[in-house]
């Protein structure tokens, strides 16, 4: 497809392993970060960008992917992967006042951080990340950029009508499948069926060196800072418990009558 060269946000996200258990500290009771790395689901937006800039006959150096986080010091860490997978350059939202923010506060921060980096034609995310996991701030950003969305998009493609650049991509439901397209610039949000992330080799990690990592503030964003973290944020986390040591279960002994011990045990546990 001869097409001009695309300019492409993907959003990313540093978030707690999920090998380790995630909790919450500190008196604000917001989730401790200790252990983190780049969202798994983001690493499919991250594939899909770079595979519509291969397919879109862009010249090479033209198109830009730019993988964009919002997050304190060392989420630069999940930046510096996306440029080894393939991004061309990156940016990272840092500011003690983002501390605490819901999805509301952040799709504000994340709005305003895009209309910054000038016209783009797709901002890009995963569909949830894996440690809020509420799949609220695609629809949130593309309100906020007054933008049409596709969201939870299991296929992508771009095609040129007339000199209008469209997408179109197909959201699977379970008794159905949808076929969805929007004018560009749209937000799109792909699930983890869209492709297989590729992994960063020895050629992009040493091109990474090379590339730029911008690092904003609210300030630089003309942002207030009583408009996100915990003073702008529409939910506030007011208590927090450790989830409970799972009980020992059941174990039944098979003496010949293991049949009827397990229907005794569905019974009174009101399964039957």
């Amino acid at each position: 497809m001869e097409t001009t060269a695309l300019n492409i946000v993907v959003l990313i996200k540093h978030v707690p392993d999920t090998q380790f258990d995630r909790h919450l500290s500190g008196p604000d009771n917001t989730l401790d970060r200790s252990e983190s790395i780049l969202s798994e689901l983001d690493e499919y937006a991250l594939e899909a960008a770079l595979q519509l800039v291969e397919s879109s006959g862009s010249a090479a150096g033209e198109a830009r992917v730019t993988a964009v986080t919002m997050g304190p010091a060392q989420a630069v860490t999940a930046v510096r992967k996306a440029l080894q997978i393939g991004a061309t350059d990156g940016v990272h939202l840092s500011d003690d006042a983002l501390a605490g923010s819901d999805a509301a506060a952040t799709s504000l921060a994340l709005a305003t951080l895009v209309r910054h980096l000038g016209p783009v034609d797709l901002v890009l995310t995963g569909m949830s990340s894996t440690d809020g996991e509420t799949s609220l701030v695609p629809a949130q950003l593309a309100a906020r950029l007054e933008l049409p969305q596709l969201t939870f998009a299991s296929t992508l493609e771009l095609f040129d009508v007339d000199g209008v650049r469209k997408v179109t991509g197909r959201r699977d439901g379970d008794a159905y499948s949808y076929q969805l397209e929007a004018i560009l610039p749209a937000v799109v949000s792909v699930t983890d069926q869209i492709n297989s992330p590729r992994y960063p080799n020895f050629k992009g990690i040493m091109a990474a060196k090379k590339k730029t990592v911008t690092t904003l503030s609210l300030a630089d964003l003309g942002l207030n800072p009583s408009d996100v973290g915990r003073s702008g944020s529409w939910t506030d986390v007011v208590e927090a418990q450790p989830r409970p040591v799972r009980a020992a279960g059941t174990i039944i002994t098979d003496d010949g009558d293991a049949g009827i011990q397990l229907v005794d045990f569905l019974a009174a546990q009101n399964l039957l």
